[in-house]
């Protein structure tokens, strides 16, 4: 009997495998993401941006001075600052981007179109990885930014009813710890007992002034004055049976008459709620300023991490194009 042609037999009948064609030879066998390449990339621009973050900190206390007109001034630190952030961000998420789609598989049998895409999905998830990581890392410092607005809102709110709670305590605390007090209200509570050199020896009745009181009673005099000028409103001024009592207190410390003991009461007071009103003001515009300050830095961070974004996306197609050359 003949044998069949060995052409009709199957090529694994035949004891062995034909070579592969080229379309099987050219299909990818990777999927459409390289998290390889992308977690490089990423690591990379994690270390380059702390790196130049540190730089930049070095270079920027180097820059300040605590002594008068010396060294950089607030607003070129604070442009400085923002300049270095956005230049850190445009290095790092560069190379970031860069690495990401050089060193990603390359895709045969891919359209062009298809390609681009995925080298620039790549950059952007490089970048994001690494904004992740650096702000685990730094998760502090941004912190802090962002809540600065938010606390500084409060403490506007809370200005007066702070000041007033100052002046209390701060004097409240004088009687503890006596004369070593800093208040805001103890130096003019000291004014106010203060006596003259020249002042009469005698009060206006013509009795003789009474011999030197005892320390827990200047302390209960301290405070209860304290009491009465914290207890009228910052605008309105201080009612006339208060500044007829506190006369008493001061003609009898001092030896002045009672006008005069009435007209300093109502000077010291006077003096007092300019001060006080001087220093909530300044606090008012300190407030307003590192207000105003966070949300700058919040809008100009959210720039430079959207460049960065960009820029890294733009570096991985560079990168993946010539991967592919």
């Amino acid at each position: 009997m003949i044998a069949p042609p060995s052409a009709a037999l199957a090529p694994q009948d035949r004891g062995y495998d034909l070579a592969p064609s080229h379309s099987e030879k050219s299909r990818s066998p990777t999927g459409a993401v390289s998290w390889g390449a992308i977690a490089a990339g990423a690591a990379a621009a994690a270390s380059l941006s702390l790196i130049l973050l540190i730089l930049g900190v070095g270079l920027g206390l180097s820059s300040v001075s605590p002594w008068a007109r010396e060294g950089i001034s607030a607003t070129s630190f604070g442009v400085s600052t923002i300049v270095w952030l956005t230049l850190t961000q445009l290095l790092s998420s560069g190379m970031g981007g860069y690495l990401a789609g050089r060193l990603r598989t390359k895709w045969l049998d891919t359209h062009v179109d298809e390609v681009y895409f995925r080298d620039t999905a790549h950059g952007f998830l490089a970048w994001a990885v690494a904004s992740l990581a650096t702000a685990v890392l730094l998760t502090s410092a941004i912190g802090s930014i962002l809540s600065g607005g938010i606390q500084a809102g409060a403490s506007v709110m809370g200005g007066v009813a702070s000041t007033a709670t100052l002046a209390t305590s701060g004097v409240a605390a004088a009687g503890k710890r006596g004369a070593e007090d800093s208040g805001p209200l103890a130096y003019f509570i000291d004014s106010l007992f203060r006596r003259d050199a020249g002042a009469a020896a005698a009060s206006t009745t013509g009795a003789a002034v009474p011999a030197e009181v005892s320390e827990r009673t200047m302390v209960k005099d301290a405070a209860e004055v304290s009491r009465i000028f914290t207890n009228v409103s910052r605008a309105a001024p201080l009612p006339h049976d208060d500044i007829r009592y506190v006369g008493q207190l001061v003609a009898q410390r001092t030896g002045l008459s009672q006008q005069d003991a009435e007209k300093r009461v109502t000077d010291i007071y006077a003096r007092a709620q300019a001060t006080l009103n001087d220093a909530e003001a300044a606090a008012r515009d300190a407030t307003d300023t590192a207000r105003k300050a966070s949300a700058y830095a919040a809008l100009w961070i959210f720039v430079s991490l959207l460049s960065g974004a960009f820029v890294a996306s733009l570096a991985a197609t560079f990168g993946g194009r010539q991967r592919d050359a």
